[in-house]
């Protein structure tokens, strides 16, 4: 990464006119727009469905293995985007890893609040099972508020007695809706994207009376044992970056193989960016390794099983 990179990708997002914590009809129109600035690339396809009563969207590109699949979970702290915003690097992800993925449109607060996402996610995940796809031939990967709710869907479907999926891949997690870490004060000057105060009242439209410090809402306070191997992926330069460290190192307490990837002066979702910034470049190939290195050990036997 040169230093023009990431000045170049601190200017854009400082002079975006994105605020998490603004008038909630505004900011989401205002972040679907700037997703729909950068069109998806001409190879890849889309089409809706649903799983489990839950809409959700099919991103593929060409010469991928069908059979392995990412369920995918957008970012938008709960309260803004789309499985169709999240599509441009779910695609980024499943062309890498060389999945199928399947973005899931899980209900949006303050409309539907916690455990709403929660629950979608679930129900998803147990339907692509009930299709007929193994466990170990699905992983999970969300972004920031979509990381915080992979983690929580591994705690949820553990306690639902449901296989875990192969691995799960987390950018920038939002895993404490307490907003309760150290960055968030210590990161809140160069982090160009998100504020302390915007979080916490996008928390509060999801869980309303709810205790933030719930595991399923907040699962750096959950029990992992058990969970699926998990990569964490974060930016310097973002106030979750404790979110990040807490997840990794609660898994780490729980014995889940787990492995905590931190990119000095990037904020959150860089990843996002890897036409532009060479570290997100690398950061995507590194999540891609990941999930093809736990498919490949766990799919063979899981396939032989079926047949």
């Amino acid at each position: 990464m040169t230093l023009d990179q990431r000045q170049a990708l601190l200017d854009i997002l400082r002079h975006a006119p994105l605020d998490i914590g603004g008038d909630l009809g505004e900011q989401r129109v205002i972040f679907h727009d700037m997703i729909a600035a950068v069109p998806l690339p001409e190879d890849v396809s889309t089409s809706p469905g649903e799983l489990g009563g839950v809409p959700v969207l099919t991103v593929e590109t060409p010469h991928i293995d069908p059979s392995t699949v990412i369920l995918y979970f957008h970012g938008g702290a709960y309260a803004l985007g789309s499985a169709a915003d999240g599509a441009g690097l779910a695609a980024d992800v499943g062309r890498r890893a060389g999945a199928r993925v399947i973005s899931v449109d899980y209900r949006l607060a303050p409309e539907s609040p916690y455990p709403a996402a929660v629950d979608d996610a679930v129900a998803a995940y147990r339907a692509l099972l009930d299709q007929g796809t193994p466990s170990a031939a699905i992983a999970f990967v969300g972004e920031s508020a979509g990381g915080g709710l992979v983690a929580a869907t591994l705690v949820a479907i553990k306690a639902a007695g449901l296989p875990q999926p192969s691995s799960a891949t987390v950018f920038s997690p939002w895993a404490d809706l307490t907003v309760s870490g150290g960055s968030a004060t210590a990161k809140a000057d160069v982090d160009p994207a998100l504020t302390a105060a915007g979080l916490r009242r996008r928390a509060l439209d999801y869980l309303g009376d709810t205790d933030p410090a719930t595991p399923l809402a907040s699962p750096v306070f959950a029990d992992l044992t058990g969970v699926a191997p998990l990569l964490v992926q974060v930016g310097s330069y973002e106030i979750l970056l404790d979110d990040a460290v807490r997840l990794a190192a609660r898994a780490a307490e729980h014995d889940v193989e787990v492995r905590l990837q931190v990119s000095p002066g990037l904020p959150h979702v860089f990843q996002g960016f890897a036409a532009m910034v060479d570290e997100a470049d690398a950061a995507l190939d590194a999540a891609a390794a990941f999930i093809k290195a736990h498919v490949r050990a766990e799919v063979a036997p899981a396939l032989a099983e079926r047949a």
